[in-house]
């Protein structure tokens, strides 16, 4: 009788634990979805030069109100395959710049479409302005089928696209990539340009070792002047670097 006591008091502790450890994973969960508690968070002191990334989904931002939290740089969505331009991107690249904001623009790349088309519509929409960021190629899955281009494909692609953005701009652009594209079209290819990577949870490291220039550290940070969630970022530099960085 007693065996059998112990058992049930043993047994109902063991439920007792999981319940708590299953409410308190729950509640890290809701609070890392609602943007409240992040598990990157760079220090000023080594990652000093910050800035965020925005397309449409955060409508209509107070763009001197976003200056105030102390950050430098935007990148904003312009362009998306061979025809769509960014209802947002007008406004934001005027009103960032007017805010003191250092500016540059990104193209969401598309397999669906030639990498020479979509190339002209980024051109159409972007203009050329000193003092700006070069040029970003956002390379991702998400969107996309990876099965739909073999490597080989993609990388002729993409070339076609560089070939026209770096002859209309004469700048190198910056490709953002997430781990899971990088390792499957763009590891250990000897591609001379600045990446921007995306890491939430760790301080980024690319799988072949190259080094990278921009770390998307935060997918869901809050700042004032932006209702809803922002992209969060830092560039891997002191702000004198980042000064070379632009020019």
């Amino acid at each position: 009788m007693n065996k059998k006591k112990h058992f049930l008091s043993r047994h109902r502790i063991l439920l007792l634990a999981a319940a708590l450890v299953f409410a308190a994973a729950a509640i890290l969960a809701f609070l890392f979805y609602e943007g409240i508690i992040w598990f990157n968070n760079p220090s000023k002191s080594k990652y000093p030069v910050r800035g965020i990334d925005v397309s449409h989904h955060q409508a209509k931002i107070d763009w001197p109100e976003v200056k105030k939290n102390d950050l430098h740089f935007v990148f904003m969505k312009a362009t998306e395959g061979a025809d769509h331009k960014d209802t947002r991107f007008q406004a934001n690249w005027t009103q960032a710049h007017q805010a003191g904001l250092i500016r540059g623009a990104y193209h969401y790349f598309t397999f669906s479409k030639s990498g020479a088309d979509q190339a002209l519509n980024f051109i159409e929409t972007v203009p050329i302005e000193p003092n700006t960021l070069p040029p970003v190629i956002d390379l991702e899955f998400m969107g996309n089928d990876k099965f739909q281009l073999d490597q080989r494909a993609l990388l002729r692609e993409l070339n076609d696209f560089i070939f026209v953005i770096e002859s209309h701009y004469q700048r190198k652009p910056l490709l953002y990539v997430t781990y899971e594209f990088y390792d499957f079209y763009l590891k250990n290819q000897s591609l001379p340009y600045a990446i921007w990577i995306r890491d939430i949870f760790w301080t980024p490291r690319l799988p072949d070792g190259k080094p990278w220039t921009f770390w998307q550290y935060n997918h869901r940070g809050r700042i004032n002047g932006i209702d809803g969630f922002v992209d969060l970022n830092v560039f891997n530099g002191t702000a004198e670097e980042f000064g070379k960085f632009l020019q």
